[in-house]
C-alpha cells in the first residue's frame, strides 16, 4: 500500500494539493476572502499530475529495475490424455 501511495496517488494529487494551498494562502492575503472555484485551472492541474505520475513511474522503472540473470526456459507443453 505505501508503494501505491508514493508512486501513483501522491504524484497525481500533489499538483492540485499545492495549488489549493496556494489559493488558500492567497485568499487569506486578500481582505474579501472570496475564491472563484470555477476559475481554477482543473485541466492544467490534471495534466501536471499525469506528467508527474509518468515521471515517477519511468524513474522507478529505469533506476530500480534489476536485470534478470540467467537463461529463460519457457514452460514445456504438457499433453493431456
Amino acid at each position: 500500500m505505501p508503494r501505491i501511495l508514493l508512486t501513483i496517488i501522491l504524484p497525481l494529487l500533489l499538483p492540485t494539493a499545492l495549488y489549493l494551498v496556494w489559493v488558500t494562502v492567497l485568499r487569506r492575503a486578500r481582505h474579501d476572502g472570496t475564491t472563484q472555484w470555477a476559475a481554477l485551472p482543473w485541466l492544467w492541474l490534471a495534466g501536471a499530475g499525469m506528467v508527474l505520475l509518468a515521471t515517477v513511474l519511468v524513474g522507478l522503472t529505469v533506476h530500480f529495475g534489476a536485470p534478470q540473470e540467467g537463461v529463460y526456459v519457457p514452460p514445456a507443453g504438457r499433453t493431456i490424455t
